[in-house]
């Protein structure tokens, strides 16, 4: 199967945690890999199930760790972990240490995709069920594409259909889940917001290499998350029940380490649309999980708003014109 330049992908990753920013930063700024490298099928098909389930599981994983840990704190002391862990891991490898512009630059971004994308979403995981939480992050692509479009991108008239059912989406379920929680349905339109406007942001600054620029910026989010959290009086005064220091310990390895890995090797082995194909098979998985393992019930306008969010981001995927490979300029270890 015929691989795309990474730097060229047209669908920002858009999934909860870790994953979220670092997909996006390797799709912006990775080098190109070679066209003609074949994936293993048996490879990519577990690649493929880890970036779906893993991930659409996430969702729910955050509700039961938010239910007895602070949201920003406990997602402060994540992000800084995941972040020195892997700059520790690149820089044991040889990567180049960021420069002070770079690290000011980390987090102007870092703070849009994790303070505001994961933050608020880690805020409101405490209010609404998993499938809302991640219907609502799915969306994601829906305004960054507007943002393009408003930055002069000229989109085919599938992806403006597409805008025009996402938006759609967005605007029915915003409409039903303030009803229950105003505050957390407001946290949930500005989260992929902000995620949007990171990733813009990701595109056009002089962020690090590959992965380095997603350890900066969590290394940098995750200290500006402590600061927030501790603004907002949040404390740990007890020792957390053990199901919410596993769902913490899931996120930061599975959510994070595997999920990232998973979708790097499909970043790099196979074509766009199938490598970035969670962004909107994610939030009906999460649904389905939600409403299987905690019986978490979703009214049917808030249901149908999600399908529609859904369906707007496939025809965005599906509508973007085909990019041709370049030539590639750095072939990766893969050992």
């Amino acid at each position: 199967m015929r691989s795309v330049p990474v730097h060229q992908a047209r669908i920002c990753p858009c999934r909860l945690g870790l994953k979220e920013r670092m997909v996006s930063s390797m799709s912006s700024r990775s080098s190109t890999y070679p066209s003609s490298a074949p994936a293993a099928g048996g490879l990519v098909v577990l690649a493929l199930a880890a970036v779906y389930l893993i991930w659409s599981s996430t969702y729910l994983v955050l509700r039961f760790m938010v239910s007895d840990l602070p949201p920003m704190l406990t997602s402060g002391v994540r992000f800084v972990l995941a972040g020195a862990l892997l700059y520790a891991f690149l820089r044991a490898r040889g990567a180049a240490a960021p420069t002070q512009k770079q690290w000011l630059l980390s987090c102007v971004s870092g703070a849009l995709m994790f303070v505001v994308g994961n933050g608020f979403v880690a805020l409101a995981a405490r209010h609404v069920p998993s499938g809302v939480t991640a219907m609502s992050v799915g969306s994601m692509p829906i305004f960054l594409a507007a943002m393009e479009a408003s930055l002069g991108r000229r989109l085919p008239a599938r992806q403006w259909f597409g805008l025009a059912l996402g938006f759609l989406g967005v605007m029915s379920m915003g409409l039903a889940d303030a009803r229950a929680q105003p505050l957390a349905a407001l946290l949930l339109l500005i989260a992929p917001i902000g995620w949007a406007a990171g990733s813009l942001c990701v595109r056009r600054f002089d962020l690090p290499a590959g992965a380095m620029a997603g350890a900066t910026q969590m290394l940098c989010a995750g200290v500006l998350m402590l600061g927030f959290g501790a603004a907002l009086g949040e404390q740990i005064r007890a020792v957390p029940p053990l199901h919410a220091l596993l769902a913490f310990g899931y996120l930061v390895i599975f959510g994070s380490i595997v999920g990232f890995s998973a979708c790097l090797y499909l970043l790099r082995t196979t074509s766009a649309p199938i490598a970035t194909s969670y962004a909107y098979v994610n939030p009906l998985l999460a649904a389905a999980l939600g409403a299987a393992l905690a019986g978490e019930r979703m009214q049917p306008e808030l249901l149908f708003a999600g399908l529609l969010v859904v369906a707007g981001v496939a025809t965005l995927a599906l509508g973007a014109p085909r990019v041709a490979a370049s030539a590639p300029a750095v072939v990766l270890n893969r050992t």
